[in-house]
């Protein structure tokens, strides 16, 4: 077609070429992807590498190795889904990395975080879900103490939440650290004068952490009379809706659109 031919088409069209074009949407990451990168980064700048376990684990891994014996109550804590394989299951925490990356490792120093999806069969509500992402820590060495872990947290929370987020810490019961302990953040929407999100308590619950038991430790091959470390677990989750005030977690799963464009 000939220039003078094809001007006069676009011209007798019905369609205004001289407009802009329709821009072409793109996608995006979910805010929970977003979250995981954002722990990554973190995490890395403070000498820890990604450690990845699998999905599908095994009873031993997942509890006995972990220090849950066989009908030990602590076993209650995590509604557990199980195969129709004996003793195979879907894994209720992150925390069964912990003794294959010990395993893997040993005799070397440990500094890995293990991130993932869990599973537990819970009620679906605003606050629980039958699967979410967690972020496990562990750090394995010599002369490991309380107060390298305790360090370790507070830099993470104030590179997480700003540099003048206060950081407090609560005695706490998990199978597979002694002592244990939770980390609050002072609340990111009222600073600690005590709102809805903080349940009028001025504090945030971030994370679970503790020093690493000595049975784990001996169960993934270090000596405790030699090595010691420390674990945290916390989950992306959560910490977005504490972030941005997401009120149902819910909201991440179900694919909407007008949720996930926020991000």
């Amino acid at each position: 077609m000939r220039a003078a031919e094809l001007a006069q088409a676009l011209e007798s069209a019905a369609i205004d070429v001289s407009l802009p074009g329709r821009p072409v949407v793109t996608g995006g990451l979910h805010p929970a992807t977003q979250m995981l990168r954002q722990f990554y980064k973190i995490w890395a700048d403070m000498g820890f590498q990604v450690y990845r376990s699998r999905d599908v684990e095994d009873d031993a891994h997942n509890f006995e190795l972990l220090n849950f014996p066989l009908h030990h109550p602590a076993r209650d804590m995590q509604d557990t889904f199980f195969s129709t394989e004996k003793d195979i299951i879907l894994r209720t925490h992150t925390s069964p990395g912990q003794i294959r990356a010990m395993r893997e490792y040993y005799p070397e120093p440990i500094r890995v975080i293990l991130p993932g999806m869990c599973y537990r069969h819970e009620q679906i509500t605003a606050r629980s879900e039958i699967q979410f992402h967690q972020v496990e820590g562990l750090a394995v060495g010599r002369n490991i103490r309380m107060t390298d872990l305790k360090g370790t947290i507070a830099e993470f929370a104030r590179r997480m939440y700003g540099a003048d987020r206060e950081v407090r810490f609560r005695a706490s019961y998990f199978p597979f650290t002694e002592p244990s302990m939770e980390v609050d953040v002072s609340c990111i929407l009222c600073d600690g004068k005590g709102c809805r999100l903080c349940k009028y308590t001025g504090w945030l619950e971030i994370a679970g952490s503790g020093m690493v038991h000595p049975v784990v430790l001996r169960n993934g091959g270090y000596d405790p009379a030699v090595y010691s470390g420390f674990a945290f677990g916390m989950g992306p989750e959560r910490v977005t809706m504490l972030k941005y005030g997401i009120e149902d977690i819910r909201y991440f799963w179900s694919n909407d659109l007008r949720f996930l464009e926020q991000f």
